[in-house]
């Protein structure tokens, strides 16, 4: 069997320890199970793929890129939809790029995306924020010595234009840019796999993206090798109906859940 595991962000700015820039609650006891799990699996995961939000300061999910008409930011967790756009509520800081900001959210409407949601700025390259939670990169350093392999990091969100949730693709894809279209590599690796533990945060934003999209692309017979490690991942805080939204869908589809004490007992 090919044990290969897809860990979602699992990044000190989503850990609720002090300095985190966006704390999930209940992240930092999540880390703690999953480096526990990977260490008892260790040479029986074949595969680790760990993706890594990357973002630096001018992000159009970040307050420094919008203001009101009297200059003011909008402050973290503001929701800008097509009307707050159109009506001036909300315009892009600088103005020749108030048309592309338009037709950002004109186009998360139509692709029936989340509203842009306004972030503070978080996982920023080069900084603390943007690593890997000490517990969980020390255990995926010991499989990488104990195995002689190598994690398969995946870059994703560092396109300013648009929200980059799933691991798959960004929110609105950027025809110039292919980091933001969607990932065949990771995509068909993770077809070849017999089973893929799912594990990361925040369970309400990128983790469900992310299987969703999976789901979207692999077809439903191989839903059934997905496997959602669901005390390793948490919902940001005020999204936890999404999550359970998520969960209850994905379930219905096909997609397994598992504890970590007892995945693969």
């Amino acid at each position: 069997m090919r044990l290969e595991f897809l860990i979602i962000d699992p990044q000190n700015d989503f850990s609720d320890t002090p300095g985190a820039a966006l704390p999930v609650p209940g992240a930092s006891t999540d880390a703690v199970r999953l480096a526990a799990l990977l260490e008892r699996l260790g040479e029986r995961i074949a595969a680790i793929h760990v993706t890594l939000d990357t973002h630096q300061l001018v992000d159009i999910s970040h307050p420094v890129f919008w203001c009101d008409g009297a200059g003011q930011p909008p402050p973290p967790f503001t929701q800008i939809d097509v009307a707050a756009v159109e009506n001036g509520l909300w315009r892009a800081r600088q103005p020749q790029y108030q048309q592309r900001v338009l037709d950002y959210v004109r186009a998360l409407r139509d692709n029936g995306r989340y509203i842009l949601t306004i972030w503070p700025p978080h996982c920023l390259v080069g900084t603390w924020g943007h690593n890997v939670i000490p517990v969980v990169a020390a255990a995926l350093r010991h499989w990488e010595e104990q195995g002689f392999k190598r994690v398969n990091y995946v870059i994703k969100g560092h396109n300013p234009w648009t929200e980059h949730y799933s691991a798959l693709q960004a929110d609105v894809p950027d025809p110039a840019d292919p980091g933001t279209q969607l990932n065949l590599d990771l995509l068909e690796t993770l077809k070849q796999a017999d089973l893929v533990a799912l594990s990361g945060q925040a369970l309400s934003h990128c983790v469900a993206n992310t299987v969703h999209d999976i789901a979207a692309h692999v077809g439903p017979e191989q839903l059934h090798k997905l496997v959602l490690i669901e005390d390793t991942t948490s919902p940001v805080a005020g999204f936890e109906a999404l999550a359970g939204e998520f969960m209850a869908t994905m379930k219905q589809r096909g997609m397994r859940t598992a504890r970590a004490a007892d995945f693969l007992r």
